[in-house]
């Protein structure tokens, strides 16, 4: 048997002392823990359990913004054109204008020092498929694989993380928009201002249409596969320019938008888009 160790009356009287000044603080901690969700017998190193976050809500399609300054976004599907394009970019660079190019994932392969400098010059690049097929009539997984071959080549050759798509002919359904904000979390965007510039080969109609169309939060659809339209532009951008029009990306407009993308948002202001586009 040890000998047990004599204890002084004064280490005692300290003891007990130190005891009773700790023990008000600990049942205030105790009780503090209850204001965070911690029963009170909860040990306080013990971090309480994280809630789920909410997933991210899917919203409608895109098509203008509501606003109340003159911003407008100019897109351009199809690219990029190995020698359309850069001509392309030299007007924008040339007027200081920033657009969204709406890529192919297979053309981004074949030219992918053009999608550097769309991304080098402070445009936006975003997905319009790998092979331009309508969407609304594949299955989901031949959607998921013709949206993620694009993302990846596009992440790949650039560094860039897009954050929304254009359905190839303006062809989509639930289907598809939920796809694509599954895979990517991407918006789908459309627009509210279609010249028509795949079928009217026509610089002038181009021009007319895109500045008669032009509206505060409007997103002007082109192509920049054809001459005609590349021609238009220098026209239309100092037309619009003259009339105090500004150009932004169509995730700068976005977060501009003040309607909360409810369904008024879904009829665009502009011209109704016309037939389906190449």
């Amino acid at each position: 048997m040890s000998a047990s160790v004599p204890i002084s009356r004064r280490r005692f009287l300290r003891t007990l002392t130190l005891g009773a000044c700790f023990y008000p603080a600990a049942r205030t901690f105790a009780s503090m823990g209850g204001e965070f969700g911690l029963h009170p017998l909860t040990p306080l190193l013990e971090a309480p359990p994280l809630l789920p976050a909410k997933p991210p809500v899917m919203l409608p399609p895109f098509h203008s913004a509501t606003i109340g300054t003159p911003h407008l976004a100019l897109t351009f599907d199809d690219g990029p054109h190995g020698a359309l394009t850069p001509r392309l970019l030299d007007a924008l660079a040339k007027r200081k204008v920033k657009a969204t190019f709406y890529v192919i994932g297979r053309n981004v392969e074949m030219h992918p020092e053009i999608a550097r400098r769309i991304v080098a010059e402070g445009h936006e690049i975003a997905n319009h498929t790998w092979s331009h097929p309508s969407l609304s009539g594949l299955a989901a997984g031949r959607v998921a694989e013709e949206l993620r071959r694009t993302h990846e080549i596009v992440l790949e050759v650039t560094g860039v993380r897009m954050t929304n798509l254009r359905p190839p002919y303006g062809a989509f359904n639930d289907r598809v928009r939920q796809v694509a904000f599954d895979g990517h979390g991407y918006d789908t965007i459309m627009w509210s201002v279609d010249p028509q510039d795949w079928k009217y080969r026509n610089s002038a109609r181009v021009t007319r249409e895109l500045v008669s169309g032009a509206a505060p939060g409007a997103v002007l659809l082109c192509h920049d596969i054809h001459k005609t339209t590349i021609s238009a532009i220098p026209r239309v951008l100092e037309q619009l320019l003259a009339r105090d029009f500004q150009f932004v990306t169509v995730a700068r407009l976005m977060a501009m938008d003040k309607s909360g993308r409810q369904d008024s948002n879904l009829r665009p202001p502009g011209p109704k888009p016309g037939a389906l586009p190449s």
